[in-house]
């Protein structure tokens, strides 16, 4: 963080020209960030967005408005930047220090676009962590903590209360924190840092809570208790529980941002901003014939909020599962939350250093479903292939249609949507 705390004071502290709502936890930030992103859009506030990682283009990170930021814009953008980008490196590495890191740049980029641009306010996720991250240097007017779990180990701790402890750095002095549902243990670990800094909590549960879901073709219809009032009759075209928490965390962050809650917003508002809601890789459809599905999901906590909506959301004979993911992740956490969900599992790997080899992810698949059940296909491309004539086959043979579910690590899902939706646009 110090890098990028040099960089923008370089830059004359861009981050300062908007109020900011910064969002941290472990699963759901870009789906959160994307749903106050847009009520934020729907009324009427030119807005900033940063997310990551990307799916398909790193320019998904960096929009505003609304939109990706354009291929010119991102070279414009960056080249003004850069000679500062260049003194910081230089004044690290001269104390022996390293230079920035791609994250940190794109970080400092995502800030001084905002600010160049203008916008109204930003809706910033944390890259990992809270405390160090890069994003920590905006001074947020409501910060937001999405559920925890147990991820990045090697770099945030072993226990969910290390974790906790990381991702609660972000809560700033007299702010305002909404937080999501959590483990007993996090929620503790989250309390003790808004008492220390004297910002006020905002309680999924106690201020505001999700009241009703009811399923419905396409998505859910919701009523949720906000901080201003009852909003009801809220069509959300996202599949499973998880996804209207988030909107009940979206809505609560973005009552915060406008004033704490103290009166309700226009109702009509609220449901059209949902129902345009999107999350690109998260149980996104794209393909028929037969459905294909892809899912982000890289960690048990995340994994199993998938195979409960699958569950729950979608009625498939068979599920046929390709699955790639990195090698520093509990895959067979993963794979497990599956296990009862899934047919087949194609193994396979995304074109990522970090990835497992698709051999390995088969073996940990093999001693959770049986060898029986997995076929390794190193190519995402011949996975895909393989996993449709699976699934066609089973639905030839069946009375209910198959499915294939690309899952395991979000380079996975953005390279396989890249293969599936090549025409497809990009992803605003």
């Amino acid at each position: 963080m110090e890098r990028v705390a040099r960089a923008v004071e370089l830059l004359a502290d861009p981050q300062q020209a908007y109020p900011t709502i910064h969002v941290a936890g472990t699963n759901a930030k870009t789906s959160t960030v994307r749903l106050i992103d847009q009520l934020a859009l729907t009324a009427g506030l030119r807005t900033g967005r940063f997310t990551s990682p990307h799916l398909e283009t790193v320019r998904e990170r960096i929009c505003f408005a609304g939109e990706i930021i354009s291929p010119e814009r991102f070279v414009e953008n960056f080249d003004d930047i850069e000679p500062y980008l260049e003194m910081v490196d230089a004044e690290s590495i001269g104390r022996g220090g390293p230079a920035m890191s791609t994250f940190e740049v794109l970080t400092v980029l995502a800030l001084a676009t905002f600010a160049e641009a203008p916008v109204d306010a930003a809706v910033i996720e944390v890259g990992m962590g809270g405390t160090w991250d890069a994003t920590n240097v905006v001074e947020s007017a409501v910060c937001v903590i999405t559920p925890i779990g147990l991820d990045h180990s090697e770099y945030l701790g072993s226990t969910l209360e290390e974790i906790a402890g990381e991702k609660a750095g972000i809560i700033k002095a007299d702010g305002l924190v909404v937080v999501a549902e959590q483990d007993p243990v996090v929620a503790e670990v989250i309390a003790a840092r808004a008492a220390e800094v004297g910002a006020r909590l905002i309680l999924e549960g106690r201020d505001f809570e999700l009241v009703d879901r009811q399923l419905a073709v396409g998505g859910q219809l919701l009523t949720i208790r906000g901080l201003g009032g009852i909003y009801d009759e809220l069509w959300l075209p996202l599949h499973g529980e998880h996804q209207a928490h988030n909107a009940a965390v979206a809505l609560a962050a973005f009552e915060s941002f406008l004033g704490g809650g103290q009166q309700r917003l226009d109702v009509a508002l609220v449901r059209e901003a949902f129902a345009q809601a999107t999350a690109p890789g998260r149980l996104e459809i794209v393909r028929r014939s037969p459905t294909v599905l892809l899912d982000a999901a890289h960690n048990p906590h995340g994994a199993r909020a998938t195979a409960e909506a699958l569950r729950e959301s979608f009625d498939f004979g068979s599920v046929i599962a390709v699955v790639g993911a990195m090698v520093d992740k509990d895959v067979s956490g993963v794979l497990a939350e599956f296990a009862d969900q899934v047919d087949v599992i194609v193994a396979t790997t995304a074109n990522d250093p970090r990835a497992m080899p698709a051999a390995e992810v088969g073996e940990l698949a093999s001693q959770i479903v049986g060898s029986d059940r997995v076929v390794v296909v190193p190519g995402l491309a011949d996975a895909l292939e393989v996993a449709v004539t699976l699934a066609d086959d089973a639905t030839n043979e069946g009375t209910t249609a198959a499915a294939v579910l690309v899952v395991g690590s979000v380079a996975l899902v953005g390279q396989a949507r890249a293969l599936l939706q090549p025409s497809s646009g990009e992803l605003a």
